[in-house]
C-alpha cells in the first residue's frame, strides 16, 4: 500500500499546487496525497486512514472554525506516529513556539520550499520502503 499525506487547507487552489508540484511522483505511485479544506475533515480522514501507512500531515494553520493548532492535538492524540508539519503565511516567533510545543514537527512558511518538502517527503517515503 502506498504511503499516505494528508494535506490540510481551507484554500481550494493548494490541492491544485501540490498535485503539480509532486505529479511525477504521484503518477509513479510513489505515495499518496489526500486533501482536507478544514481541520474536522482532516480528523476525519486521519480516523479512516485506520492502518493505512498515514507518513506525514502537512496542515495550514489559519483556517476557518478549527485552526490547524487546534486540530494538531487532536491528530497527535488519534495517531501520535504520524509527524505534523505545520504551514502558515505568517511565521513570526510566537506562531512558531506554539506550533512546536504543540507536537508540530516543523514549521513551513509560505510560499512553500517545494525543494525541502520534497526532501522531507523522500526521506519519510524512503523509511517505509
Amino acid at each position: 500500500m502506498n504511503p499516505l499525506i494528508l494535506v490540510v487547507d481551507d484554500e481550494p487552489d493548494v490541492e491544485v499546487l501540490f498535485r503539480q508540484q509532486f505529479r511525477r511522483d504521484l503518477r509513479a505511485d510513489r505515495f499518496t496525497m489526500e486533501f482536507a479544506q478544514s481541520a474536522p475533515a482532516a480528523l476525519q480522514r486521519i480516523t479512516d486512514a485506520g492502518d493505512r501507512s498515514l507518513i506525514l500531515i502537512l496542515s495550514d494553520i489559519n483556517m476557518p472554525g478549527m485552526s490547524g493548532l487546534e486540530l494538531l492535538p487532536q491528530a497527535r492524540a488519534v495517531r501520535p506516529d504520524v509527524p505534523v508539519i505545520m504551514i502558515t503565511a505568517y511565521g513570526d516567533a510566537e506562531t512558531k513556539r506554539k506550533a512546536l510545543e504543540g507536537g508540530a514537527e516543523a514549521l513551513l512558511t509560505k510560499p512553500i520550499d517545494f525543494v525541502m518538502l520534497r526532501s522531507e517527503i523522500d526521506t519519510r517515503v524512503e523509511r517505509t520502503a
